[in-house]
């Protein structure tokens, strides 16, 4: 299921990281900086109610969805106390978990708001919609989800390590060109014949999209 579910989340846009098990997602949990985590009960070695409690008693306050086939109100209460943010029981259907997602990660709409503004660039993160000088720009998921992470840090030094940890995943390849041909092609489709140009490049460092006009 974790693997079915990573697929489904990828061909979203989302960048996803597997643990197998409670102990390896608390060690990825401690090493990663993660927008969301979602927990499945039934884990072996450490299950994920306990997962949860030792989360947040680490201080750890990133949003967590729990999925189980375990539906009772007991459960559900377990869950909650032990620090979740949502609890969906399986069986359930891939756009209620989707729908859920966004919700959690929009739940702090002034750290996470749904329309991102760059000059005249527009990135709509609840549609996916992008426009530039009121024209629509057509971008693929992997395109879009580089542009949006660029945008919600408008004016920041983005490191090549930041966006293969959140926008790619586990299985990016630290020595693939992949990123400098996005950056390359979304430049192309964001500035093309614009005069003020948005995407910049600090050689050796990484990106940063604003507008210098």
């Amino acid at each position: 299921m974790a693997n079915v579910i990573a697929k489904g989340l990828r061909e979203q846009s989302y960048a996803v990281d597997i643990a197998q098990d409670g102990v390896a997602g608390l060690y990825q949990a401690a090493i990663n900086d993660y927008d969301l985590i979602v927990l499945d009960v039934l884990l072996p070695q450490r299950d994920g109610f306990e997962v949860c409690r030792e989360l947040r008693k680490r201080g750890n306050t990133t949003p967590v969805l729990m999925l189980t086939a375990r539906a009772s109100i007991d459960d559900r209460l377990t869950g909650f106390d032990a620090g979740a943010d949502d609890y969906l029981t399986k069986p359930f259907s891939f756009r209620e978990l989707l729908a859920r997602i966004r919700a959690l990660l929009r739940r702090d709409s002034q750290l996470r708001p749904d329309v991102l503004e760059i000059g005249d660039l527009i990135v709509d993160a609840a549609s996916h919609r992008v426009s530039r000088a009121n024209h629509d720009v057509q971008l693929t998921a992997k395109e879009y989800a580089l542009l949006e992470y660029l945008a919600r840090r408008t004016g920041e030094l983005v490191s090549r390590a930041d966006i293969a940890a959140h926008v790619w995943d586990d299985t990016f390849d630290p020595f693939s060109n992949a990123i400098e041909v996005y950056i390359n092609r979304l430049r192309k489709k964001i500035d093309g014949q614009h005069k003020d140009k948005l995407l910049h490049t600090r050689r050796g460092e990484g990106y940063i999209l604003e507008s210098r006009h």
